[in-house]
Formats: structure tokens, sequence, C-alpha cells
């Protein structure tokens, strides 16, 4: 019997966004019977990037403005049965995220050897 394992890479600019959804997730994958385990949310670090911006184009090379985007995001594990992995598939594209998180999932399959 072979067993999938889809992990999703969530990423934000707002954390409360992350957060809610995370939350779809996790409530659409507990409504399947098929699901053997999840793992997650797992919070990975926060990137930060500062910019530096003179405030005058001309003059006043000592004046400037520090602005910083900060880059949330997170990962959740879900390991299932391959039986209708193509159907849940299509079900997690079709999921109504929160905008401004974007989403990316990757499937990996083991073959679980019985002796």
């Amino acid at each position: 019997m072979e067993k999938e394992k889809i992990r999703i890479s969530l990423q934000s600019f707002h954390p409360a966004y992350l957060h809610e959804a995370c939350q779809i997730i996790l409530s659409f994958f507990n409504s399947l019977e098929s699901l053997e385990k999840i793992k997650g949310p797992i919070p990975l670090p926060t990137k930060r990037r500062i910019y530096c911006v003179l405030r005058s184009p001309h003059v006043d090379k000592d004046s400037r403005e520090q602005f910083e985007i900060r880059r949330y995001k997170k990962i959740i594990d879900v390991y299932l049965e391959s039986s209708e992995i193509s159907e849940i598939v299509d079900t997690l594209v079709q999921l109504k995220l929160p905008a401004g998180v974007f989403f990316n999932f990757q499937l990996y399959s083991k073959l679980s050897l019985k002796a």
C-alpha cells in the first residue's frame, strides 16, 4: 500500500491572514476519512527585508527613512492513503483562502513493503 504526503507551504505578509488560511486548510483535512496524520502548522523563521531611502533627493544626506517588509511562512504536512489523492488535490486547489496568502503544495509518495 502506498502512502502519500502532501506538504503545503503558506506565505503571507500579514500573520492574521496566514493563521486564517491555516485554519481553513486544517478544517478541510479534518473532514476527511482517509487521513492518517497532520503535522502542523509549523512556523518557519520570519524573513525581514529592510530598505533605507533618502528623504530628499538633493540635500540632507543624513536624513533617511527606513522601511521593512516581513514575510511569514508556515508548513503543513498531511499523511494519507493514495486511494483518492487526485480528488483531494483538486479540492485543495479550489479552496478559498484569504487574499494575500500564497500557497504551494508538493506531493511525496512512499512505497511501504510488508514482509
